[in-house]
């Protein structure tokens, strides 16, 4: 079996695969091909791969290159988890964004990292990747882990019909958060999340049989206000999830409320006596983000040359991410259940169309990936989810495919914090003139 990793400097991340790849016999005499573009990175990823797979005694073969087609040659699995924009990029776009008067709290698509300056050349790699896999391995699935999940799964699926794509994400571990505060054994949970990605909410929810929401009930009116003088802002038990749990009945999780999925919705960041209200600081999340990414690097960098650092005993258990066990049932015939993005082909979620993106389980095994049908999520809550989710992701892909910058201001339009057509516009030029913008530009006739 042969796994290509497409922007392996990531490093913890990919780590983290070939670790779960040690632990998965069925896959324990694999080829992992790492590609980057970064050389310093690969390098550097590379020699820990190589010292963590001698100290673990692993049959893994370890392969490097720079060359993405060379990495796609004879690939079972390409997992995509590059990101083509730095944080600088993130953040000159932001710069921008807020001094026009855009906050956090609105769409995927300007205060955010999936904002549409950085989606139209993750879409673009994510094209190429597909195009080459036609050419090179066609037989092979692509695991999309970098962002967009939601605009790349739904837009490669519709473009390429024969090609094999799944979306995967952690944002569902976000129940074993609630879970842990409700002090419940994890070993012992049953749930339902359903929805898009980034936008996910659990309307079924047991442990050992047993309804858990009258317990959380019982927490929300006993112990809630004790635990929200301690917890920290953007928490997933905050004073925001437990209202928003309130407001629709059923409860969001993992990056739904949280600035990892774009901070929704925007009445709790009108401005910042709001957010102080509701505990949330999407701005010093971010800020914390980055800065742990940035010293993640340097980390790697350091562990990397220096031989006395032992690389396993910093990475203790399995990491907990589906990709691998996905994976091994695709491969080996292991039938389980995984939660994965995929089109709604089978109206697995009710209320969003076929040839979208929905995050749902799915029964995994050697004939392929099977989604189950879930329960109806609330009106309201699938009334935000056409507003918020699916309409702007449209207008993005609808842009993508044809190059009308019109459809990029009209997607504008659709943020709770635009105000005018102008602003909408002078947005969309300014991100258009930055200077690492060139192909957008084009691409958009700017």
């Amino acid at each position: 079996m042969k796994i290509s990793i497409i922007g392996a400097g990531s490093a913890v991340f990919s780590l983290r695969l070939v670790q779960d790849l040690c632990r998965t016999p069925g896959l324990a005499d694999s080829v992992v091909c790492l590609m980057d573009i970064d050389a310093e990175r690969l390098d550097d990823v590379h020699r820990l791969f190589a010292r963590f797979l001698q100290e673990s005694g692993s049959r893994l073969r370890i392969e490097a290159t720079l060359d993405r087609r060379h990495s796609l040659q004879g690939a079972d699995f390409v997992i995509d988890t590059a990101m083509v924009a730095n944080y600088d990029q993130w953040r000159k776009g932001w710069d921008i964004a807020h001094r026009l008067g855009y906050r956090f709290g609105g769409s995927l698509h300007v205060m955010h990292d999936e904002a549409f300056w950085i989606n139209f050349h993750q879409l673009n790699l994510m094209e190429s990747i597909v195009q080459d896999m036609i050419d090179i391995c066609p037989n092979a699935w692509l695991v999309l882990v970098a962002n967009p999940v939601l605009a790349g799964t739904t837009y490669l699926s519709r473009t390429y019909r024969g090609v094999k794509v799944v979306g995967m994400c952690h944002g569902y571990h976000g129940i074993y958060d609630v879970a842990s505060v409700l002090g419940l054994d994890p070993e012992k949970l049953s749930f339902e999340i359903p929805g898009v990605n980034h936008f996910v909410w659990s309307n079924r929810f047991a442990c050992d049989g047993r309804d858990v929401f009258p317990l959380l009930d019982r927490w929300i009116e006993e112990k809630s206000e004790e635990y929200f003088r301690s917890c920290p802002p953007c928490h997933p038990m905050g004073p925001k999830a437990i209202d928003l749990y309130r407001r629709f009945g059923v409860f969001p999780i993992g990056d739904t409320g949280s600035p990892g999925g774009g901070s929704w919705g925007y009445w709790y960041h009108m401005d910042r006596d709001t957010e102080r209200k509701w505990r949330e600081d999407p701005a010093g999340w971010f800020d914390q983000y980055i800065v742990d990414g940035r010293a993640n690097l340097s980390g790697i960098h350091r562990a990397a040359t220096d031989p006395s650092v032992r690389i396993s005993d910093a990475l203790p258990g399995t990491s907990g991410e589906p990709m691998i066990p996905l994976i091994e049932a695709l491969a080996c015939g292991v039938e389980r259940t995984v939660i994965v993005n995929i089109p709604n082909s089978g109206g697995f979620v009710e209320g969003v169309p076929r040839d979208f993106e929905v995050e749902v389980p799915a029964t995994v095994n050697a004939r392929g990936i099977h989604g189950h049908a879930t329960r109806k999520l609330p009106a309201p809550v699938l009334a935000f989810l056409a507003r918020d989710r699916i309409a702007p992701v449209e207008l993005e892909l609808a842009a993508f495919r044809t190059g009308r910058r019109e459809y990029l201001v009209d997607m504008l339009l659709m943020d709770p914090w635009t105000r005018s057509v102008e602003q909408a516009d002078e947005l969309c030029s300014e991100i258009l003139a930055l200077p690492f913008h060139v192909e957008m530009r084009k691409h958009f006739g700017a």
